[in-house]
């Protein structure tokens, strides 16, 4: 049965989707499944980056099946991490308490949501880390690339910066978009980040396992990740310099300005 939530909900999920024909309908069933059963009261926004297949109008199609907790928002093709910066936006828009983030093409098992769910209330960002991964050692790679490359630039070590299995609470991340800026390409390492700097909250991680997508094909290349890596070193700056304040820079160098 579905029914409207009470509003505003307790819980809004973003979904950024792009060319996944191929996955959308088994993914969503599969989550408002779970999200029912966990927490009823929900929003869940598919934001649909533009796709060039079919997804659109397969979409439109489940807001039927699926009822009025699914919002289906149409948008420009702008990539991944705008598009989840939109949707962040408009589930804070909408006034959920908790905002969810995963991706579309079946990687983000389910199975896991329950134990970070329930482990919300003494904490203010639940971060999955993907401790074990069935996409290929080329993408672990990538990963610990990534967590290399913010060490290098900040000083500080992130577990898993990009992971798309994140709850977050409100406020905090209200507080942390706000320090980056709207055009940043990669929105979800740019706000892991800004949480982070937040040294009031409350953080907790959770291992899961990632699954291998359930088909079509990754619209993310290798070619692509390099140059996404080149625009976070010549970027990265921009969430976090301001005269005024040097947290931005990495330990080394807050000691010796210390000293």
């Amino acid at each position: 049965m579905n029914l409207s939530p009470q509003f505003p909900a307790n819980l809004a999920v973003v979904v950024p989707v792009y060319n996944e024909a191929a996955n959308i309908v088994a993914v969503l069933d599969e989550w408002f499944s779970c999200l029912e059963n966990v927490c009823p009261n929900f929003v869940l926004f598919a934001v649909n980056d533009g796709s060039k297949d079919d997804t659109a109008q397969i979409l439109e199609s489940l807001r039927g099946e699926l009822g009025p907790r699914l919002r289906v928002v149409n948008k420009p093709n702008t990539g991944h991490g705008l598009t989840c910066r939109e949707g962040y936006e408009l589930a804070l828009a909408d006034g959920a308490e908790w905002i969810f983030q995963i991706d579309s093409d079946g990687q983000c098992d389910p199975a896991f949501f329950q134990n970070l769910y329930d482990n919300r209330v003494q904490h203010d960002c639940l971060f999955a880390y993907r401790r074990t991964r069935d996409d290929g050692a080329g993408r672990v790679v990538v990963s610990f690339c990534c967590r290399s490359l913010l060490w290098l630039v900040t000083g500080n070590y992130f577990r898993d910066p990009n992971v798309p299995y994140r709850l977050i609470r409100a406020n905090a991340l209200r507080k942390a978009l706000r320090q980056v800026p709207a055009d940043f390409e990669l929105q979800n390492i740019g706000l892991t980040f800004a949480l982070k700097q937040g040294q009031e909250l409350s953080w907790k991680y959770f291992p899961i396992h990632f699954r291998a997508r359930r088909g079509g094909e990754n619209s993310i290349n290798y070619r692509k990740i390099a140059k996404m890596g080149i625009n976070l070193l010549r970027d990265f700056r921009r969430i976090t310099h301001e005269d005024s304040h040097t947290w931005w820079r990495p330990r080394w160098a807050r000691r010796r300005l210390a000293s």
